[in-house]
């Protein structure tokens, strides 16, 4: 299931990433077909606007590649007994794949919430093992299994 988990953080990662670069050709385009009109000044800020957007887009375009450096280093292969990054988790509350945010990927009605290793509870859950407990916005939760 892990393999599976991870193919479906990388196809989550894929989808907003085509989403972004078509985004950014659009915004080229809307660009470059911009004329010079007798309002200048209304032209001068269009451009400036569509200029911010491409800057957005590239800031979130880098952040994908981080998210992708990060998947790369999982091996969903390694067991492991302590949760760490790769890990799929099973507490008393929901079940919990930490590699990069993704969100829920369900299965034969399972659902496994694909969280980032910085989200509040994957930084509550690393390093624990299975049979350990921690608390969690105010509700004890257990560790029932760690894959």
């Amino acid at each position: 299931m892990k393999k599976e988990l991870l193919e479906f953080c990388w196809k989550q990662v894929d989808e907003r990433t085509d989403r972004l670069k078509k985004q950014s050709r659009e915004l080229q385009e809307s660009l470059g077909s911009e004329t010079k009109s007798s309002a200048g000044d209304k032209h001068e800020t269009g451009r400036a606007m569509v200029q911010l957007e491409q800057e957005k887009l590239g800031q979130q375009l880098q952040e994908l590649d981080a998210t992708r450096s990060i998947l790369n280093k999982i091996n969903v292969e390694k067991p492991t007994e302590k949760i760490c990054l790769g890990s799929m988790v099973k507490t008393s509350m929901a079940d919990y794949f930490i590699a990069v945010s993704a969100g829920s990927f369900k299965k034969e009605g399972d659902v496994v919430y694909c969280i980032s290793a910085n989200a509040p509870i994957a930084r509550l859950l690393l390093g624990k093992e299975k049979g350990e407990h921690f608390v969690f916005n105010g509700k004890k939760q257990s560790i029932l299994a760690v894959d």
